[in-house]
């Protein structure tokens, strides 16, 4: 079982920024990629970015691409994302995950993934 401590969510005012953290810890740790996904609340989850541990490629979502910069430590296991130009429609709680990158939908599966923290847009 893998544990996850993110960090950096928060209210946010339209066109800021804000940087969130995970770190992963546990026995074993060991995965393919590493990123974030968001659900908004009465959507469905959705992929924002992924990193993957094998080749340092780097997945974003097209609702993102260009704003947000994913980054990653692979010996610390710890994984950053980077948001800027922030929007309102980018308000959603935000999770740590890992899994198996892929191109389009940026998560294949994820395979185990932390509690969420908020991001909060306001207009």
């Amino acid at each position: 079982q893998l544990q996850f401590v993110e960090s950096g969510g928060g209210l946010v005012q339209a066109g800021g920024s804000r940087r969130l953290s995970c770190a992963v810890s546990g026995f074993s740790v060991d995965y393919e990629g590493i990123g974030w996904f968001r659900q908004a609340p009465g959507k469905e989850r959705e992929g924002v970015s992924c990193l993957s541990s094998r080749d340092g490629k780097t997945y974003y979502s097209d609702s993102v691409k260009g704003r947000f910069t994913i980054s990653g430590d692979n010996a610390k296991n710890t994984v950053t994302l980077q948001m800027k130009s922030l929007k309102p429609e980018d308000t959603a709680v935000y999770y740590c995950g890992t899994g198996k990158c892929t191109a389009g939908s940026i998560w294949y599966t994820v395979d185990h993934w932390g509690t969420g923290t908020l991001v909060n847009v306001s207009s």
